[in-house]
């Protein structure tokens, strides 16, 4: 069954939409999302509601830092059934106390059931200053996915090479993973896939300007899962506005055009992807 959507997207709540999920059985993953944050605060529920109803099954929360375990935790236990947690320390929140902080996020993967560890990684796009502790923090974090056999999302700005090479020296067969927010050249991408790593792609893919589209030509959908890093990098028509999970939906769409197959093949392949990388069968 060959169907295709055309903007502006169908609202939510129509009965074309529900028979369109129906029929092809088709659903999508949110692989990074962050709908605990306050941008969300007014109306969260719906926002969640909006997703569901546009097929968006599983939505992965990837933590921040300490300011973040509570709200994402507490979402997570009030759509069990749809909201996935990860742990683990993000690059730009590494500070002189990144120990510390490490220390309870090993204590809360002790006693806490997780879809990944993440959202870890190096930033050098804003801040130098903890070049050496955001290494040393990422290196740790590997370390504990391994422990835990936990698979990883990896937040990288202007620090591929740093990543990778890390990465290479704590890879194990049981350590795997996503990219997150991949919008990096072939090279980079055929680098990842020799890792039997995955990319993760978002509203980035839709932009005007964009080079992913031509780069994503090459590489197999296998290799492929949707995000969409809500609320920040909204996807064409919402550029510039509050991203939200719903709009997997457009990432997916434009995938499809890109690699010139139907949006229910995009949706099979990169949420059986994401479910096989982050164990949501179990």
């Amino acid at each position: 069954m060959v169907i295709y959507f055309s903007y502006p997207l169908p609202p939510p709540s129509t009965y074309f939409y529900s028979l369109i999920l129906y029929f092809c059985r088709m659903f999508f993953v949110d692989t990074h999302t962050h709908l605990y944050l306050e941008q969300f605060d007014e109306d969260r529920d719906q926002v969640i509601q909006n997703a569901i109803n546009r097929g968006v099954k599983y939505m992965l929360l990837p933590n921040i830092d300490q300011t973040s375990f509570k709200p994402m935790h507490d979402l997570c236990g009030r759509y069990p059934e749809n909201c996935f947690p990860m742990i683990g320390l993000h690059p730009t929140s590494v500070k002189e106390d990144y120990e510390d902080v490490l220390a309870k996020v090993e204590q809360m993967l002790e006693k806490g059931i997780y879809c990944a560890v993440g959202e870890i990684g190096i930033d050098l796009y804003w801040d130098k200053k903890y070049h050496v502790q955001q290494e040393e923090a990422l290196r740790r974090q590997l370390k504990l996915a391994k422990k835990y056999k936990l698979p990883i999302s990896i937040h990288t700005r202007e620090a591929f090479d740093e990543i990778y090479k890390i990465v290479l020296e704590e890879k194990t067969d049981g350590l795997k993973g996503v990219f997150h927010c991949f919008t990096g050249t072939t090279e980079q991408a055929k680098k990842i896939m020799d890792i039997d790593f995955l990319m993760g792609i978002g509203g980035v893919v839709t932009f005007k300007n964009s080079k992913l589209g031509e780069v994503l030509k090459d590489i197999p959908v296998e290799f492929l899962v949707l995000e969409t890093d809500s609320p920040f990098l909204a996807p064409v028509p919402y550029r510039g506005k509050r991203n939200e999970s719903a709009y997997t939906v457009i990432v997916a769409e434009k995938l499809a055009e890109i690699k010139g197959v139907a949006i229910d093949k995009i949706a099979e392949i990169t949420s059986n992807n994401a479910v096989s990388v982050f164990n949501l069968s179990n």
